[in-house]
C-alpha cells in the first residue's frame, strides 16, 4: 500500500479514490483530526502548540506569511511520507481549496522535487473528460505497488526496533 500525496490537500474524491484501489491518501483532514483530538490542545481549532510554528519554519521561511508556515506545518509532514502523488491542475474551489496560493504553490513544488512518481492532471470540464480523468487516475494507482518488497520490511522492522531501544 503506497502512501498517495492528493492535491488539492482537501480532496473528498480524491482520497475516496485513492482508497478505493488500496492505498492510504494523505489528506489535510487526517492531520486536522489529529490536532483536534489531541490533548495538547485546550480549545481547538483554535488554539495551536508551541512546536506548530517551529515545525512551519522547517518548511517555509519566516518572512512568508504566517498562514503559509501554519499550513505548511501540517502539509509539510504528508509530503514527508510522501510514496506517490496525484496533483489536479487547476480545481475549481469546491473540489478542495487549501484557501492560499502561495502555500498551493510551495506544496506542488515540493512534492514534485521528491523524486515520487506524480501523476499530473487537468481537472475535467466536461463528461468525457470525468471520464478520462478517472481512468488516468485508476491506471496510476493500479501502477503503484500494494505491498512493499520482503526486504524493505526487514529494514522498516530494525530501524523500528532500534528507535524503541532508545
Amino acid at each position: 500500500m503506497a502512501k498517495v500525496f492528493i492535491y488539492p490537500i482537501n480532496s473528498l474524491i480524491l482520497a475516496d479514490l485513492v482508497e478505493r484501489f488500496g492505498h492510504k491518501p494523505l489528506t489535510m483532514m487526517s492531520q486536522i483530526r489529529g490536532k483536534v483530538t489531541s490533548l495538547s490542545l485546550d480549545s481547538p481549532p483554535i488554539n495551536i502548540t508551541p512546536e506548530d510554528p517551529k515545525l512551519g519554519l522547517k518548511y517555509a521561511a519566516i518572512e512568508v506569511p504566517a498562514g503559509v508556515r501554519g499550513r505548511m506545518s501540517l502539509i509539510g509532514p504528508l509530503i514527508e511520507q510522501t510514496e506517490a502523488a496525484i496533483i489536479v491542475e487547476n480545481p475549481p474551489t469546491d473540489f478542495g481549496c487549501v484557501g492560499c496560493n502561495r502555500t498551493n504553490e510551495l506544496t506542488k513544488y515540493l512534492v514534485r522535487s521528491k523524486g515520487v512518481p506524480v501523476l499530473e492532471v487537468k481537472y475535467p470540464e466536461s463528461d468525457e473528460e470525468a471520464r478520462d480523468f478517472v481512468n488516468e487516475i485508476v491506471a496510476f494507482l493500479e501502477s503503484l505497488p500494494k505491498e512493499k518488497p520482503e526486504d524493505e520490511k526487514v529494514e522498516e522492522k530494525e530501524s523500528a526496533e532500534k528507535e524503541d531501544k532508545k
